[in-house]
């Protein structure tokens, strides 16, 4: 009876899920959905102004699009939650409107005594452009810990883990550079990314070939040349900064 009972109920259906089949068309569920969140988009949007956001207010209004707005543009290949991105999301159309308001005050305001409610929306302007830079390095950090977990589950799948990196990663600035630009050659061709992404392994016979190093080396610096090679290959942001550094150095 129990297992009757069971069978019977409906599975639920993830956010992620629900994303999918509103970006497939569904628009009664995307209404659905938005109005479910209207929390959450409130609470986004009053992070960024400092005070409490009701739903009559114009940030509130751009909070509403930029939540759609990520509803259409959501991936999870992207590693992020929908939630996670839309939040972000939300923040910075939020911070580009205020930016765009004070701007226009700027222009408009003349050298004449302000009325309370100028002097307060100035106050609101204020804190939160000082707020913006908290919110610049808040998301940077929480992007960066997603990129490092998702391209931790990344080396797994190669057999690969950070002490491994740290163990095999060339000592000389030279060597590094060297494996940098073995792994750049790979991520820029199509057949020899295709075989590192299928058979889960480097494609030493091949590189040797294209690149100006022995295959002792290139084996030596096996492990290492994967990893970057998955990072240029991948979405990785920060990581790739770090890659570019050392390249252009």
């Amino acid at each position: 009876m129990l297992s009757l009972l069971f069978l019977g109920k409906k599975k639920q259906k993830t956010l992620e899920e629900k994303v999918a089949l509103i970006q497939q068309g569904d628009l009664v569920l995307r209404d659905d959905l938005i109005k479910a969140y209207k929390p959450f988009i409130a609470k986004s949007v009053s992070a960024v102004c400092k005070r409490y956001i009701s739903q009559t207010d114009d940030e509130f209004s751009i909070g509403l699009i930029a939540f759609n707005e990520a509803i259409e543009k959501y991936s999870p290949e992207k590693g992020n939650s929908l939630l996670s991105f839309a939040d972000i999301l939300i923040k910075r159309r939020v911070i580009d409107f205020i930016r765009q308001q004070s701007r226009n005050q700027a222009i408009t305001m003349n050298f004449g005594s302000e009325s309370d409610e100028d002097e307060n929306h100035r106050s609101t302007i204020i804190d939160a452009e000082l707020s913006i830079e908290s919110f610049r390095k808040k998301t940077d950090e929480e992007r960066r810990r997603e990129e490092i977990v998702q391209f931790q589950h990344i080396l797994k799948d190669f057999g690969l883990s950070f002490k491994d990196l740290v163990e095999n990663s060339p000592k000389h600035a030279d060597a590094r550079r060297n494996a940098m630009e073995v792994a750049k050659i790979l991520s820029e061709n199509q057949d020899l990314k295709d075989l590192l992404l299928e058979k889960k392994r480097l494609p030493i016979k091949q590189l040797e070939n294209l690149v100006d190093l022995s295959r002792k080396t290139i084996e030596r610096n096996r492990k290492y040349i994967i990893a970057v090679s998955l990072i240029l290959i991948g979405d990785y942001i920060y990581l790739k900064d770090y890659i570019k550094g050392v390249l252009d150095t």
